[in-house]
Protein backbone atom coordinates (compact mmCIF):
# COMPACT_ATOMS: atom_id res chain seq x y z
CA UNK A 1 0.00 0.00 0.00
CA UNK A 2 2.29 2.67 -1.22
CA UNK A 3 -0.41 5.48 -1.66
CA UNK A 4 -1.62 7.41 1.21
CA UNK A 5 -4.93 6.86 2.81
CA UNK A 6 -7.46 8.42 5.45
CA UNK A 7 -10.46 8.12 7.19
CA UNK A 8 -12.47 10.62 8.08
CA UNK A 9 -16.61 11.87 8.60
CA UNK A 10 -18.24 13.84 5.95
CA UNK A 11 -18.82 17.31 7.33
CA UNK A 12 -20.32 18.98 3.61
CA UNK A 13 -21.81 17.25 0.64
CA UNK A 14 -23.09 20.50 -0.68
CA UNK A 15 -21.02 20.58 -3.52
CA UNK A 16 -21.38 18.88 -7.05
CA UNK A 17 -19.33 15.86 -7.07
CA UNK A 18 -17.34 16.90 -4.13
CA UNK A 19 -17.66 16.22 -0.14
CA UNK A 20 -15.45 17.86 2.69
CA UNK A 21 -14.25 15.36 5.39
CA UNK A 22 -12.64 15.67 8.32
CA UNK A 23 -9.54 13.64 9.54
CA UNK A 24 -8.68 13.87 13.28
CA UNK A 25 -5.57 12.52 14.86
CA UNK A 26 -4.08 12.42 17.40
CA UNK A 27 -0.45 13.80 18.38
CA UNK A 28 1.69 14.26 21.65
CA UNK A 29 3.50 17.71 22.20
CA UNK A 30 6.85 18.00 22.14
CA UNK A 31 8.00 19.35 25.22
CA UNK A 32 5.35 18.49 27.38
CA UNK A 33 3.82 14.93 26.09
CA UNK A 34 0.18 15.96 25.80
CA UNK A 35 -1.80 14.30 23.48
CA UNK A 36 -3.31 16.96 21.83
CA UNK A 37 -6.25 16.36 19.14
CA UNK A 38 -5.90 18.24 15.64
CA UNK A 39 -8.52 18.05 12.90
CA UNK A 40 -7.72 18.45 9.40
CA UNK A 41 -10.03 19.02 6.29
CA UNK A 42 -10.14 17.58 3.06
CA UNK A 43 -12.09 18.32 -0.22
CA UNK A 44 -12.50 14.94 -1.79
CA UNK A 45 -13.97 13.93 -5.44
CA UNK A 46 -17.11 11.76 -4.83
CA UNK A 47 -18.11 10.74 -8.44
CA UNK A 48 -21.81 9.82 -7.60
CA UNK A 49 -22.63 11.83 -4.68
CA UNK A 50 -23.18 8.98 -2.51
CA UNK A 51 -22.01 10.23 1.13
CA UNK A 52 -24.00 12.49 3.01
CA UNK A 53 -23.22 14.33 6.19
CA UNK A 54 -22.07 12.14 9.21
CA UNK A 55 -20.64 9.01 6.39
CA UNK A 56 -17.34 7.37 7.48
CA UNK A 57 -15.25 7.65 4.54
CA UNK A 58 -12.10 6.00 3.47
CA UNK A 59 -9.94 8.43 1.35
CA UNK A 60 -6.54 7.86 -0.80
CA UNK A 61 -4.79 10.72 -2.38
CA UNK A 62 -4.66 11.26 -5.87
CA UNK A 63 -3.41 13.55 -8.93
CA UNK A 64 -4.68 17.28 -8.64
CA UNK A 65 -8.22 17.41 -10.09
CA UNK A 66 -8.74 21.14 -9.21
CA UNK A 67 -7.05 24.13 -7.45
CA UNK A 68 -8.17 22.69 -3.39
CA UNK A 69 -9.51 18.76 -4.34
CA UNK A 70 -6.07 15.95 -4.22
CA UNK A 71 -8.19 12.98 -3.03
CA UNK A 72 -10.41 10.96 -4.00
CA UNK A 73 -13.35 8.73 -1.99
CA UNK A 74 -11.98 5.12 -1.81
CA UNK A 75 -15.02 3.50 0.37
CA UNK A 76 -17.83 4.37 2.52
CA UNK A 77 -17.43 2.50 5.74
CA UNK A 78 -20.30 3.80 7.25
CA UNK A 79 -22.20 6.18 9.61
CA UNK A 80 -22.27 8.17 12.61
CA UNK A 81 -24.87 6.72 15.21
CA UNK A 82 -27.10 10.01 16.33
Amino acid sequence: MSMKERIGIVINNKMSKTITVAVKIKIAHKKYGKILARTKKYKVHDETNACNIGDIVKIQVTRPLSKTKFWMLTSKIGTLKK
